[in-house]
């Protein structure tokens, strides 16, 4: 038997995943907030975290440097999930993917008019595929952080982002104008090595899902 690794971030979906870590006899042998170890030991043998930026979660796991991962909702959209099985909505790290734009905006009067919007988001692919199938045409802009500046400074009409409680928005005078998706963290799982290893892994999977249910 080979070492298993589960590839998660740090932040929001460790905090929430840490408890089911538990639940399932994973607990870290040191706080990986704390820590500055990118690969860290766990309570079960032959079991081992591996922290990465939250983006790249899926691409560790799809390309087989980690047989199991735990990816938000909007990452796997983002990143279209090629190479992996997503078998455990873990039900943690909810949020949603929202369009937002400047309180007083007419988004919908603008819609309805065809008028071309200019979109800010790090979420490209998700606000294509959302406005290609409403048919509304879009500049997408891409950016990397504080998406709310955007329409505040005029660099876009509206932005693409995910929301939990909203407070941002609010404390930059933005509204949320339409819902794209919910979002929340999965377990991800490498598929070739699911066929390969399966005996190893499947009670793994097994084991979250019943955690997650609970």
């Amino acid at each position: 038997m080979g070492m298993i690794s589960i590839a998660l971030s740090k932040g929001r979906i460790l905090g929430e995943t840490l408890p089911l870590l538990a639940h399932v006899g994973l607990r870290p042998r040191e706080n990986p907030d704390a820590s500055r170890k990118l690969i860290i030991g766990t309570e079960r043998r032959g079991v081992r975290l591996i922290v990465v930026r939250a983006s790249d979660v899926p691409t560790y796991v799809g390309h087989g440097a980690a047989e199991l991962g735990v990816a938000g909702g909007d990452v796997l959209a983002e990143h279209g999930g090629a190479g992996l099985y997503q078998p455990v909505d873990l039900g943690v790290a909810r949020c949603r993917m929202m369009v937002a734009a400047r309180r007083g905006f007419d988004y919908e009067a603008a819609v309805r008019q065809g008028a071309r919007l200019r979109i800010a988001t790090k979420y490209v692919r998700i606000a294509r595929e959302h406005f290609a199938a409403k048919g509304v045409h879009v500049d997408l802009i891409k950016l990397y952080g504080s998406m709310e500046l955007a329409p505040l400074l005029g660099l876009a009409d509206a932005i693409v982002d995910l929301v939990s409680s909203g407070k941002t928005l609010r404390a930059n005078d933005l509204v949320p104008v339409e819902e794209i998706m919910p979002a929340s963290a999965r377990l991800i799982v490498n598929q070739a090595a699911l066929k390969t290893r399966r005996a190893e892994l499947q009670p793994l999977i097994d084991a979250f899902s019943k955690a997650a249910r609970k």
